[in-house]
């Protein structure tokens, strides 16, 4: 049996969760913190829906070949994919502020069904575009769930559950290579898109059972209004802006790694297979949940230092990177120092942002993720163009010279916030 938990709700009828008022809601929050499974399940949740997205980085080449796109041009799928990520967060994540969070989460992952079916049996270049447009942006539901979570928490611990619900998305990031690349070897690109959609409709189940029917008191907003308020937002709020740029350029070198690294990895003299190609998702890992930690580093009052820690980390993990061509060990210790830097920001920019306005958690989370769809979609396109035309040394050129301009924009903006 499921037990009903209204972490931040006013009243139980018949398994139901209403809130009536701010104070009564914070009495029943402190009663009930949110349990470490329901983070974890949170988590999961994350990890599965934003890996849709990021499949196709290990199967560039596969699908270059099977609809005849060139490699210059290849990472078009992956820009596509964020330019609509980026689109969902501006006009389906505010909803959240609005709508019963509960049914739009539901919804979403099973829209998300669907477009990964429409991927998985694509047989023309323009119907995987589209069904990759429409994995993009539904794959916001993981925003939805990042603000909810934040909700639920009590204030004290809201900078550990976003730490974990954040980690899980960007583990899930870095497992999806290892798992479409073990799929794919096994059985087919396709395969991937088909099995994630399977899984997709387990996630549904699960949510159905576990999350509180709840319903809100929320300020009378058109969608139109809703919208506009995103951007009345980042104009008000100067930690929103900063943070928000900072997520832009971090991502941006996160792409640039994850994107063309299967093209020297699958091409000769190295030829690996899409299932060790994938395995470098695995060591990515380790970094990710090294940051778990940033958040509750961050309530302590520390968010500053962690972020010139990371992005200093940050720069030097290209030097590593660099070497891919001599040395597998160089590689795994930029790529752990790379993705440690990055999950190390993130999760302390949405520490740092989701408490400037609670009643606008969606809209903040919103707005700043558009700007980490902006440097995913930047760094993916830059990254396989470097490679094409300068080699790999380009592309670490590359990510070297965004890991030194997020280090500089943060040196002279940290003053402005805490």
């Amino acid at each position: 049996m499921y037990r009903t938990v209204c972490y931040n709700y006013y009243s139980i009828k018949k398994g139901e969760c209403y809130v009536k008022n701010t104070n009564a809601a914070l009495n029943i929050h402190q009663q009930f913190p949110m349990s470490r499974a329901v983070t974890l399940l949170f988590a999961t949740a994350c990890g599965m829906s934003v890996a849709n997205i990021y499949f196709a980085q290990p199967l560039l080449d596969e699908l270059s070949n099977d609809f005849a796109i060139d490699q210059s041009i290849i990472g078009l799928i992956i820009t596509i994919t964020q330019i609509f990520y980026g689109l969902g967060l501006l006009l389906l994540v505010p909803l959240g502020d609005l709508l019963n969070q509960r049914r739009l989460i539901i919804g979403q992952m099973l829209l998300s069904t669907v477009a990964l079916l429409i991927v998985g049996t694509a047989s023309y270049v323009v119907v995987l575009f589209a069904g990759m447009a429409l994995v993009g942006l539904l794959a916001v539901v993981t925003q939805t769930l990042v603000a909810f979570a934040a909700t639920m928490a009590s204030s004290t611990e809201r900078g550990r559950v976003v730490g974990i619900v954040t980690s899980g998305i960007v583990i899930g990031i870095l497992l999806a290579r290892t798992f479409a690349g073990l799929v794919t070897d096994l059985a087919g690109w396709r395969s991937v898109y088909l099995v994630s959609a399977a899984f997709m409709l387990l996630m549904v189940g699960m949510f159905l059972k576990v999350l509180p029917r709840s319903e809100r008191e929320v300020k009378s907003l058109t969608y139109s209004q809703l919208i506009q308020s995103v951007f009345t937002l980042f104009i008000r709020e100067r930690t929103l802006r900063i943070r928000s740029i900072l997520a832009m350029l971090i991502f941006a070198d996160f792409s640039i790694l994850w994107t063309p690294l299967v093209l020297p990895l699958s091409s000769p003299p190295l030829a690996l297979s899409h299932t060790v190609i994938g395995a470098f998702g695995l060591v990515g890992v380790a970094g990710a949940l090294a940051a778990a930690q940033a958040g509750k580093i961050a309530d302590q009052g520390y968010g500053q230092r962690t972020t010139g820690i990371a992005l200093t980390l940050l720069l030097i993990s290209w030097i590593f990177i660099n070497y891919l061509d001599s040395s597998f060990l160089a590689l795994i210790i930029g790529i752990v120092l790379l993705d440690l830097a990055v999950q190390a920001v993130h999760v302390t920019n949405q520490t740092m942002i989701l408490p400037l306005r609670t009643e606008a958690r969606s809209r903040l989370t919103a707005g700043y993720m558009v700007f980490y769809s902006i440097g995913s979609a930047s760094g993916s396109i830059a990254s396989t163009q470097m490679y094409a035309h300068f080699g790999w040394g380009g592309v670490c050129l590359l990510g070297a010279s965004i890991s030194t301009i997020a280090l500089l924009f943060w040196a002279t903006t940290k003053r402005f916030t805490k």
